[in-house]
């Protein structure tokens, strides 16, 4: 029988994404079994990024600074922002260097049915933005999926009266694909390609 901390341990970790309580348990284990070089490291890691990073207030980016390094890098194309659905997308994104643009992460898409509409990714946040930075073109990659293109349309309409040209990923992201599970090559296919939007 385990301890209450050892069962505190497998429960906080069966909550991670992917992990399930059989997971969980191993993850523990190998975890107590390297507690010097892999647990008590992470155990600082996890109270470091706790204590010190925080959103974007511009792009919902994470950092430890405000705003985040991405948002003051002077090397970026001001005119140039991606609107991307999750954190994950920007990370992807990056992680191919194919984009030098700067971004927006909204945290979601549009779900009538999980009650997630335009007020809590704020969009009203994103148009201010376009405006008031004039932004001259906004690229939608947001995943092939229903919400996402549910979401582009949506984003595509509001956009439009800004001035601003706006731009969807090309081919490359197939139908029903995720930003965060594609290659480099793929997301810069995409990017490459995207297409107006209307």
């Amino acid at each position: 029988m385990a301890s209450v901390e050892i069962d505190r341990l497998v429960r906080l970790l069966a909550r991670l994404p992917g992990l399930g309580q059989r997971s969980a348990q191993r993850v523990a284990l190998a975890l107590l079994k390297r507690r010097d070089t892999v647990m008590l490291p992470l155990a600082d890691a996890l109270t470091a990024c706790a204590e010190r990073v925080r959103p974007c207030e511009i792009c919902g980016n994470l950092d430890t600074t405000e705003p985040c390094g991405i948002c003051r890098d002077p090397e970026r194309e001001a005119g140039l922002l991606c609107v991307v659905a999750e954190l994950e997308d920007l990370w992807a994104l990056e992680r191919a260097m194919v984009f030098k643009g700067r971004y927006h992460v909204l945290g979601g898409t549009l779900k009538a049915m999980d009650g997630i509409g335009p007020e809590e990714l704020g969009v009203d946040r994103l148009l201010r933005r376009v405006e008031e930075q004039q932004i001259a073109e906004v690229i939608l990659a947001l995943g092939a999926t229903v919400d996402g293109q549910t979401t582009s349309h949506y984003l595509a309409e509001r956009l439009q009266p800004l001035g601003s040209t706006v731009t969807r990923l090309g081919r490359g992201v197939p139908v029903g694909g995720e930003l965060t599970y594609l290659d480099e090559g793929t997301l810069d296919a995409a990017l490459r390609a995207r297409q107006r939007v209307a």
